[in-house]
């Protein structure tokens, strides 16, 4: 083929472009699978670090399935649902369905003989997103760790929701008054409690001139672990119905026992 003819030059051109857009989709497809796993892994750091394990990407996935014994898909009456992958719900298209047709996420985690119960969160914050996640002790009342994250508040201010000093002051508060009734954790302004000394009081300090963010983190708090409260409820009274079965077997056991002996004692 002469080199110099226009088909020649069409031809090339054509093969080029095939070449360089396969190149480009090849490298494509191999940076997406690579921030895939990126995120995977940094969703299991921070998972882990709201019960005080903290790990860089590569030693995530093993600690992760060491420590988290159960991944849990809720529905709004609080029962697992065993056809649905936990781990894999994005809360950012979970919320858009309605909230029948939600499901709730929940990781229960399990660190020297103590159990932990570990909620992802996701609201508003000032400009965008904000999202995080709350570990609860196995009081499921008590708060063991927080981890927020943001989108696009403003550095200094709204941003600092991400900083480990803003983050301690959840650690030891209580997200249940004394009826038992969901309060969450307000970031207050008001709160008259910088060193985080009252943990009963459901609040901590507010980051100064961060105000709209700070509503968000509370009420992103309230909003998701409403959800979680029929499961709660149903896991914390499973314990009373087993010590119940308990009682009436050992019950039923000594009236076996007793019943012998009276019949052996007329014999």
């Amino acid at each position: 083929m002469n080199r110099d003819s226009n088909s020649y030059t069409f031809l090339f051109a054509t093969i080029m472009v095939f070449v360089v857009a396969s190149s480009l989709a090849y490298t494509s497809i191999s940076l997406k699978e690579k921030q895939n796993e990126n995120v995977r892994k940094e969703q299991m750091q921070n998972i882990l670090s709201t019960i005080g394990i903290n790990t860089d990407r590569d030693g995530a996935e093993n600690l992760y399935n060491e420590f988290i014994k159960q991944q849990l898909a809720l529905t709004l009456k609080g029962v697992p649902d065993e056809e649905v992958n936990a781990f894999k719900i994005q809360l950012g298209t979970e919320v858009k369905k309605p909230v029948e047709q939600q499901r709730f996420p929940l990781y229960v985690a399990e660190v020297e003989a103590q159990t932990f119960y570990i909620v992802p969160l996701r609201g508003a914050g000032l400009w965008n997103a904000i999202w995080g996640y709350i570990a609860l002790e196995s009081d499921m009342k008590t708060i063991k760790g927080v981890v927020f994250d943001h989108q696009g508040e403003t550095a200094g201010l709204g941003a600092e929701i991400t900083q480990k000093w803003f983050q301690d002051r959840f650690v030891g508060e209580t997200i249940f008054d004394t009826d038992g009734k969901l309060v969450g954790i307000a970031v207050s302004k008001t709160n008259n409690d910088p060193n985080g000394l009252d943990k009963d009081d459901h609040e901590v300090d507010a980051i100064s001139g961060a105000t709209i963010t700070g509503d968000g983190v509370t009420d992103m708090i309230s909003e998701r672990l409403a959800h979680y409260t029929p499961y709660f409820k149903l896991t914390q009274a499973t314990p009373t119905e087993e010590v119940i079965e308990e009682i009436i077997e050992e019950v039923s056991a000594q009236e076996v026992v007793e019943e012998t002996n009276t019949i052996a004692y007329q014999n």
